[in-house]
């Protein structure tokens, strides 16, 4: 079993969802959603197989979107994945098209009714992994629409994880209006088209997923549980995954967050002093015995900025909040940590294939230039910066030079706004 909650579920008791249980929702929303979308497309594309077929092949890129994940989900990837220069969708694109491109081609049913045909591995993981853009052209158009359900603005991914999360961990009862999004929903001669009068659901959603970026996925315990993973993890998966998982999808399949965590539990009987080291690790961090608590936290907005200037690295504002301490406290061990989130496109009108078009009933034309108008209250990229240590000691202290730092570092890019 993989969590969907990755470490949040210590957090939140009862968000012990599986990202199998998040799969079948996505599933859900994807049959859903291409049924009431079929119309629009077959009319915007005349090659095109039938509904039945295409409302299936939606559907299992839904249920199979996460298959590749390991055991953590995206703190995995970042942690180990990426020493290998690949995610998570790089592992489910080799698992659907390797493992079960046969069993797919045998699917001749669904929801809607039988089809003829075989449903394509590969068009599967299109939906789900964009290749380079010489392999894109490979695919048909309406595929390639239809991709827009998985990657964009409001997905039936992220629809179903917003409601799923909020409700499962209790944080929120203001749920999505996802009929609203769907009814209002279809394909114009341009390309994925929302109606104007959804515009406050589609603003809604977007709010409703910030809210629980700040409150669950980054909440500070789940912060400070990842920075006291982080210097163990890749040493023990190191340990236990010593390879590249593309070259061993049979091993990697295995691996579970359940299996980790027993297998890493049981070191604790090792005479390897490695193993029993990073045993005793694991142990306080199932325990909650973390090595740093938040000392403070400073809560970054950016509502615009030019293009191309640069975001300063956690290493750029520690060392700024280091030097805004008093000299006595400069050597103090202290970790900062920022947790960015990006609530919107930054410029939503040059979404490339993934654009976005709003519908406007009084001049019966589909436009992407509304969509900034829609967006003007949501800042485009919110950074939680936050300092962790091992006491409440120096709380105040931190918290003042920590807006210090952010403060010069607001001036500097004002300059460029």
């Amino acid at each position: 079993m993989i969590h969907q909650l990755q470490s949040s579920w210590w957090v939140y008791p009862s968000g012990e969802h599986s990202r199998f249980q998040h799969a079948l929702g996505t599933m859900f929303l994807a049959g859903k959603f291409t049924r009431h979308l079929y119309p629009s497309l077959k009319k915007n594309h005349r090659k095109i197989p039938s509904l039945e077929h295409v409302v299936e092949l939606a559907r299992i890129a839904g249920l199979l979107h996460e298959v590749g994940h390991g055991p953590f989900g995206h703190f995995f990837d970042s942690n180990f994945l990426n020493e290998y220069g690949i995610t998570h969708e790089d592992i489910s694109r080799e698992i659907i098209v390797k493992k079960l491109g046969k069993i797919v081609k045998k699917i001749r049913r669904s929801p809607a009714g039988s089809f003829r045909g075989e449903i394509h591995s590969e068009d599967v993981a299109f939906l789900i992994k964009k290749p380079s853009d010489s392999e894109t052209h490979k695919f048909p158009q309406w595929l390639r629409d239809l991709r827009l359900l998985f990657c964009g603005i409001y997905s039936v991914d992220n629809m179903d994880y917003v409601n799923r999360d909020a409700y499962m961990t209790g944080i929120s009862q203001n749920l999505v209006d996802i009929d609203r999004l769907l009814h209002y929903s279809f394909f114009s001669d341009k390309g994925l088209t929302l109606h104007a009068a959804a515009k406050s659901a589609l603003v809604r959603f977007l709010q409703e997923r910030l809210y629980l970026y700040s409150n669950v996925y980054y909440h500070r315990t789940t912060r400070g549980i990842d920075l006291h993973l982080k210097e163990i993890f890749n040493e023990t998966m190191k340990i236990i995954l010593p390879f590249n998982p593309l070259e061993h999808l049979d091993k990697y399949l295995g691996i579970t967050d359940w299996s980790l965590i027993e297998k890493v539990t049981s070191w604790i009987r090792e005479r390897n002093a490695q193993k029993k080291r990073l045993a005793r690790e694991w142990q306080k961090i199932l325990q909650r015995d973390l090595k740093c608590k938040m000392a403070c936290e400073e809560v970054f907005e950016l509502e615009k900025l030019q293009l191309g200037t640069k975001i300063w690295t956690t290493e750029e504002l520690e060392k700024k909040v280091r030097n805004n301490l008093h000299p006595k406290l400069r050597r103090l061990h202290f970790k900062v940590d920022m947790a960015s989130q990006d609530p919107r496109p930054i410029n939503p009108i040059e979404l490339g294939q993934q654009q976005l078009f709003i519908y406007e009933p009084d001049t019966k034309q589909a436009s992407a230039q509304i969509i900034s108008k829609i967006f003007k209250n949501i800042p485009f990229k919110v950074i939680q910066c936050r300092i962790y240590y091992r006491n409440h000691n120096y709380d105040y202290q931190f918290k003042k030079a920590l807006g210090k730092a952010l403060s010069s570092i607001s001036n500097s890019l004002d300059t460029n706004v």
